[in-house]
């Protein structure tokens, strides 16, 4: 009896260890399927236990208000007075935001000496593209005189990192700059179309001194329209006091000072569905288009009206609680307060913009 009552033991021993060995082979393969599938969501969701956040910019507190002086608002930041409004060059790299960049040379034209801008026949990915700004340069006539057009001819062999392509476009700025005359003690304006200093910003900065000769801008994020407000934690762009020795073109963190409130970014803000499917294909982070639905025109549109995320990831934070209160759809805000002056004054140019027109228009 007891040699049975052994036996049979060991064969449940053996059993368990054989449903345990498949259980865990099967966790294993659902585990891995999970990986494939939604490693970026599962990275991204478990970023505050493996990454380390950014050292925090050191705000400089930014005050305007209508008829208040120039020697005033200069001191009450702490600066002087200049005796002359210092030159201002903004460098930007054109891809397909026709509107957005109407509407910063709009913004900006009453203070920006020249505008130089970049165009390539290719994207980021090695995708061609037409000469977008060439092929519309009669819309841009009212600055005519103040743009320096740079036109950059694309690889014909394309790198498999896109960002190689991007720096490769960031380097020939500084060849634009030069060639837009710019000088020691110049302002120069870096960062990317999207992301729109407002004017008083720019008029602040040409007409103080002693502020930080390298300072980021920060701007309020929006994505597809200004009816989604994100946040207020786009930090790209920069202002430089041109120095010919060390200044060049950058779009990374290049300081821990940063000027409070000084501007939008409007990330994804097309008129069309057919720019926002060049542009998921074409940027640096192109990789994130993991399925062709993603590419669908109807997906997108009902993506756009109800403030999700295009690329169905998570939000990029450190800390669980801003991770979680940020998940989810973005809150439509009716607010068309403080944005940009030539759009409020031109809503019929430029509709999907503003809030409560999130259907986009049907390209003819």
């Amino acid at each position: 009896m007891i040699k049975l009552w052994r036996e049979g033991r060991s064969r449940v021993l053996v059993l368990r260890r054989k449903l345990s060995i498949l259980l865990l082979l099967c966790l294993s393969a659902i585990c891995g399927l999970v990986i494939y599938f939604h490693g970026k969501t599962v990275s991204y969701f478990l970023r505050p236990i493996w990454d380390t956040p950014p050292k925090p910019f050191q705000v400089i507190p930014h005050y305007y208000a209508e008829n208040i002086s120039l020697a005033r608002l200069c001191e009450l930041h702490g600066w002087s007075l200049r005796k002359n409004p210092r030159r201002v060059f903004d460098a930007v790299m054109f891809s397909n935001e026709i509107d957005l960049l109407e509407i910063r040379l709009q913004e900006l034209m009453p203070y920006v000496t020249k505008f130089v801008v970049l165009e390539s026949n290719t994207t980021f990915t090695g995708q061609p593209k037409p000469l977008i700004y060439q092929n519309h340069e009669q819309r841009f006539s009212f600055v005519r005189d103040k743009v320096v057009y740079s036109f950059l001819p694309g690889q014909t062999v394309t790198p498999k990192d896109p960002f190689v392509n991007e720096g490769r476009q960031r380097r020939a700025m500084d060849h634009g700059l030069h060639a837009a005359g710019v000088a020691d003690g110049d302002l120069v304006i870096m960062a990317d179309v999207d992301e729109i200093p407002s004017a008083h910003t720019i008029r602040l900065l040409q007409s103080c001194d002693g502020f930080p000769s390298i300072m980021h801008l920060q701007l309020r994020n929006y994505l597809y329209s200004y009816e989604f407000h994100v946040d207020f934690n786009s930090w790209r762009s920069a202002v430089y006091i041109f120095d010919s020795n060390v200044t060049s073109y950058q779009h990374g963190r290049v300081t821990d000072k940063i000027l409070a409130d000084a501007g939008w970014h409007c990330s994804f803000c097309f008129r069309y569905i057919s720019d926002f499917i060049f542009k998921m294909q074409a940027y640096s982070h192109s990789d994130r288009v993991r399925y062709s639905s993603y590419l669908d025109p109807v997906r997108i549109q009902d993506i756009i009206c109800h403030g999700r995320d295009l690329f169905e990831m998570l939000p990029e934070e450190f800390s669980f609680r801003e991770l979680i209160g940020k998940m989810g759809s973005v809150a439509s805000s009716f607010s068309g307060v403080y944005l940009p002056a030539y759009l409020v004054e031109n809503p019929q140019k430029f509709p999907f913009l503003l809030p409560g027109n999130c259907t986009r228009e049907v390209e003819v």
